[in-house]
This record gives structure tokens, C-alpha cells and sequence, in this order.
């Protein structure tokens, strides 16, 4: 896991240290978008300034993206590796307050006047998801 967090971290320009090895191992781990808190609580060993200091790092290299999901807290991802943008839709159930990436819905596309520039897509859509709405069909998310 280590290899390949420097790997990953070399390869967006950052320098690999322990904190920075990490954070991002514990996204790895993770599989899932996680707000600060989250990786406060699953990082005992690193203080909430440095995690904090870190996403941003994470954030500024496109390493990871942050959305706001619904929840109150900011959450972060890792891009994905292989997609250039990585806009995609999340979906924030209001019931268990998980929020899950869907990959395979497209982000609607929005012309822009001239001149204005895409940089980033926040797309939730909030509601029920499968589990909690008891209708969770083995060939989804």
C-alpha cells in the first residue's frame, strides 16, 4: 500500500511524507468519499491541522476533489485514476447520510458564455438510496 501511495503522490508533484503516505492510504482503504472528520477519527496519530493542510495539498495537485454533499461537511475523493475530469454524480442519502459516487450517470452538461471556464462540477442529487428505501437490487451501485 505504501508503494503505491508514493507512486501516486510522486506522480501529482508531492512530496511523499508519513502524514501525506497516510491520508491518502486511508482514502485508498476507504474506497469512498471521507469528510475531515472522518479521517480525524480513522487517523488518531495525525492531528486535524495536518490532515486538514494535507487535503488541501491533495485538493491543489488534482489529486483529490472536494464536494459539498448535503451533509455539512466537505467531502474529499480521490480523482479517479485514468479520468481526466472525474465529474461525476454523487448521491447523498438523506436517511443513513452515506454518500455514493455514481460513476455511470453523467454530469448534464451547461454551455457557458464565452470566455467562462470549467474547472469543476458539484452534482448531488439527495434522496433515499437503496438500502434504506428496502429496494436494493443486486445489480446496483
Amino acid at each position: 500500500m505504501n508503494e503505491k501511495c508514493i507512486e501516486l503522490l510522486e506522480s501529482h508533484g508531492i512530496k511523499p511524507t508519513a502524514n501525506r503516505i497516510l491520508v491518502l492510504g486511508a482514502m485508498l482503504q476507504a474506497n469512498h468519499s471521507l469528510s475531515l472528520s472522518d479521517l480525524e477519527t480513522s487517523l488518531e496519530t495525525v492531528d486535524k491541522s495536518s490532515i486538514f493542510r494535507t487535503l488541501n495539498l491533495f485538493r491543489q495537485q488534482q489529486l483529490v476533489h472536494s464536494f459539498e454533499d448535503g451533509s455539512g461537511s466537505e467531502k474529499y475523493e480521490i480523482i479517479g485514476l485514468g479520468d481526466e475530469a472525474d465529474m461525476h454524480t454523487h448521491f447523498y442519502c438523506e436517511v443513513c447520510h452515506e454518500t455514493y459516487c455514481l460513476k455511470m450517470i453523467n454530469v448534464p452538461s451547461v454551455d457557458l458564455p464565452d470566455g467562462f471556464e470549467v474547472r469543476s462540477v458539484n452534482y448531488t442529487i439527495k434522496g433515499i438510496c437503496d438500502r434504506c428505501s428496502g429496494k436494493k437490487d443486486s445489480g446496483s451501485i
